[in-house]
């Protein structure tokens, strides 16, 4: 960037007065100013960026009990590092249609497509871990309901629970029972009854029905039809007493049908 400036001055032959000289030197000085100024505009500033912020570390998650996920969505919890409180070495078997959408020993509706199970004696709502001891495989289930009412077999495994223990094709396989949790004692407590079946007509049942009454006049002695078409007996004693009930399955002898010792609750 430049600039001219012509200044014509006349007298003491051709050479300039000292006041000329002073504001020629002014001028300059103030032409100079202008200069630095202007030009300084041009250069670029640079920016201050401040340094990016620092993300705090996140705790790890606290560890959370196991789940199994069961059909229908469920979810079945057990404590960590949960130790079997009672075992059972037997013959699993499955139930589903004709029961499906009934309402089970516990008042729930039957849903064959949940990981539940039935058994005689453990109490309603305990969690039990069954394993095939063929394949191997195991899984956590909710005692709900109660059977199987067929001698030789310890539990009876919705569909859900058959087909995730290789039991659903074929139908029966022996397994082992641990109970991991459950809300009553096992050995004590309880209400108990005896359950006599299954009789292919009713008059077979009212038959035992009635000598049973007569013979336990304190009992509460009811008959009624299984959804599977077969007719039941079922005794309950005073107080719904386990050693009466117990006493009572080992005095019964039937023609037709097997004697079971049964937990109510």
């Amino acid at each position: 960037m430049s600039q001219s400036v012509s200044i014509y001055v006349s007298g003491n032959a051709g050479r300039p007065s000292l006041a000329w000289r002073a504001y020629f030197l002014s001028f300059v000085l103030v032409l100079g100013s202008l200069f630095l100024v202007g030009c300084g505009r041009h250069k670029t500033e640079q920016a201050q960026v401040p340094p990016a912020p620092t993300i705090p570390e996140q705790p790890a998650p606290a560890p959370t009990p196991p789940t199994e996920t069961t059909g229908e969505n469920e979810k079945i919890e057990v404590p960590v590092g949960a130790k079997p409180i009672f075992e059972e070495v037997g013959m699993a078997s499955w139930y589903g249609a004709p029961y499906h959408n009934r309402r089970g020993s516990n008042g729930e509706i039957y849903n064959m497509h949940a990981m539940t199970a039935a058994h005689l004696t453990l109490p309603l709502g305990s969690v039990v871990r069954i394993t095939n001891l063929k394949t191997g495989h195991s899984a956590l289930v909710r005692i709900t309901d109660r059977g199987p009412f067929v001698p030789g077999r310890i539990v009876d495994l919705s569909l859900a629970a058959a087909k995730a223990l290789d039991v659903y094709l074929p139908g029966t396989a022996k397994v082992r029972l641990e109970v991991l949790q459950a809300p009553a004692p096992l050995d004590t407590g309880g209400r108990w009854a005896v359950q006599i079946g299954s009789f292919a007509g009713k008059e077979s049942a009212a038959e035992l029905a009635n000598r049973l009454q007569r013979r336990y006049q304190e009992a509460k002695v009811l008959k009624f039809v299984s959804p599977a078409g077969g007719w039941w007996v079922r005794v309950r004693v005073r107080d719904d007493d386990r050693q009466r009930a117990t006493a009572l399955a080992h005095e019964t002898e039937t023609a037709e049908g097997a004697v079971f010792l049964v937990r109510l609750d």
